[in-house]
């Protein structure tokens, strides 16, 4: 017996919860073909995992690199933290299927998150040929409902006709044939945030077993209504559901859960482990009035002073957001609002105006919560040691001082909730992290060391690993993950990136 790759030594987490086992893991292709004592092996690649855990690829279910993964920056600071995997096409937006137009307005108006992919149109087939074997990680693509409803309508308030319904399901249907494994909203962001529950769930019906993955209308201490929808969508259409980055107060969030899932509906959620967020500013601070996803139209409101009084009411606001992007200002990222405002000699109501203008509203903030203390700390907990959490970073890698969550969200699950907080055992972590988020998306042959299964595989050591990244610092590299394996192929080698693409554009 003889194996292209022989990873030697370690102790297996195989993803299905029993506990770690020593065990030798052999490869050959693109397949894991033994799993056992294998000592003597001839292989033309042997990984010595002697003191360390060889694990399924991790699956972020969460990540904004729809544009930026063709980045080697960003494909190491995912490869560090062991995930092999992003799930791509969050929040309703991103850019298939659509008209040159729709790929255009999703560039521009998602710039902060997604970075810019301006050349359309673009149907999915397509993106998801560009990913193929293009880039050291695995890609999933969920369909963005915002991406539709816009290609259908533009940026219109109104609700959806029959027809326009009619055209948005072909949208649905089609994207499902070519591979995409959801569908996504986001239901704070426009033009998804003009959707009627009704709407989303015709959107649903073709979904079968696959998900629909939402972030929702509200959160927080509102939570009750955001939950309310999802179960509404999901009585109506039969579907699953997944909701994105559900954090905290565990205390109101926990039982709205559970109602969920007393009620029949098939829910998961993400979590990440950080209590600040990361999005674009236009969101945070425009009131609902002002039509963001018409650029013109709101910078023109924006440059008449209706705002004013507006303005004045976010007093409170302004020393929790933090400059993540801001193109043609660069000096304020990564300075807070307060900050940035003092160091220009004008007001924080003042800088924002003119953050908002000069960026054609594409500057994104970092946002630090109201509860952010030991209580919020508590909720993350809670939360990510619910059965139905599945990882998700929310990674955001555009901007000169992003959210840490890209280059630090995995390694800290390990690091801080297992080895440090034991929130989790490890057998549980590579559950949460792995097996039960490639079931979620339909990826049947990924998140378990088991032979014939795809041999993506992470070699990680237990007393290492752990995050870096700091909110002062936060493209700082993970540690304690030196060796990953995608499709059978070597991605990292002692931390470093190998130069190899055998990502797949992974389709359900």
């Amino acid at each position: 017996m003889s194996f292209d790759v022989l990873i030697s030594g370690g102790r297996v987490l195989d993803g299905t919860g029993a506990p770690p086992y020593r065990a030798d893991v052999g490869i050959d292709g693109d397949r894991v073909t033994a799993v056992g004592r294998l000592d003597g092996a001839p292989a033309r690649t042997v990984i010595e995992a002697a003191g360390r855990f060889v694990a399924p690829g991790f699956v972020d279910c969460h990540a904004h690199g729809d544009a930026v993964v063709f980045e080697p920056g960003v494909q190491l600071a995912a490869l560090r933290q062991g995930v092999t995997t992003f799930v791509l096409g969050q929040d309703g937006l991103s850019f298939a299927p659509g008209s040159a137009e729709t790929v255009a307005y999703a560039s521009r108006y998602f710039a902060a998150v997604n970075g810019a992919l301006t050349e359309g149109p673009l149907t999915v087939a397509e993106l998801l040929g560009g990913y193929d074997r293009a880039v050291p990680l695995n890609t999933v693509y969920l369909l963005p409902h915002g991406t539709i409803r816009y290609d259908v309508m533009g940026p219109s308030p109104d609700a959806a006709s029959p027809g326009d319904l009619a055209k948005m399901r072909r949208h649905v249907e089609r994207g499902l044939s070519e591979g995409a494994a959801g569908l996504s909203s986001g239901l704070e962001y426009l033009p998804g945030r003009y959707a009627d529950a009704q709407e989303l769930a015709a959107l649903c019906e073709p979904l079968g077993a696959l998900p629909y993955v939402t972030h929702m209308r509200a959160y927080g201490v509102r939570a009750e209504v955001g939950m309310a929808e999802v179960v509404d969508i999901a009585t109506r259409s039969g579907a699953a559901v997944h909701v994105s980055h559900l954090h905290g107060p565990a205390p109101v969030l926990l039982p709205l859960v559970e109602e969920a899932l007393g009620k029949g509906v098939d829910l998961t959620f993400d979590t990440y482990p950080y209590l600040r967020s990361n999005t674009i500013l236009a969101m945070v601070v425009l009131p609902p009035s002002v039509p963001g996803a018409e650029t013109e139209r709101a910078l023109a409101m924006i440059a008449s002073g209706e705002l004013d009084d507006w303005w004045q009411g976010l007093a409170d606001l302004w020393p929790r957001l933090t400059v993540s992007h801001a193109p043609g200002m660069e000096w304020v990222e990564g300075l807070t609002m307060v900050a940035a405002a003092d160091r220009a000699g004008v007001e924080p109501a003042e800088l924002c105006r003119r953050l908002l203008t000069e960026t054609r509203l594409q500057a994104g903030v970092v946002s630090a919560r109201p509860d952010e203390g030991p209580e919020g700390e508590q909720s993350v907990r809670r939360m990510l040691r619910h059965p139905s959490q599945t990882g998700g970073s929310d990674g955001i890698y555009v901007g000169g001082h992003p959210h840490p969550r890209g280059f630090g969200a995995f390694a800290r699950f390990l690091g801080q909730h297992v080895r440090e907080l034991r929130d989790w055992t490890w057998e549980q972590a590579v559950v949460h992290l792995a097996s039960h988020p490639a079931r979620r998306f339909g990826l049947a042959d990924r998140g378990l060391v088991r032979r014939g299964f795809a041999a993506d595989l992470v070699v990680f050591d237990p007393a290492v690993v752990g995050d870096r990244a700091t909110y002062a610092s936060p493209r700082t590299l993970a540690e304690g993950v030196d060796d990953v394996i995608v499709s059978g192929v070597r991605v990292l080698a002692g931390g470093e990136l190998t130069g190899a693409t055998p990502g797949r554009a992974l389709r359900p």
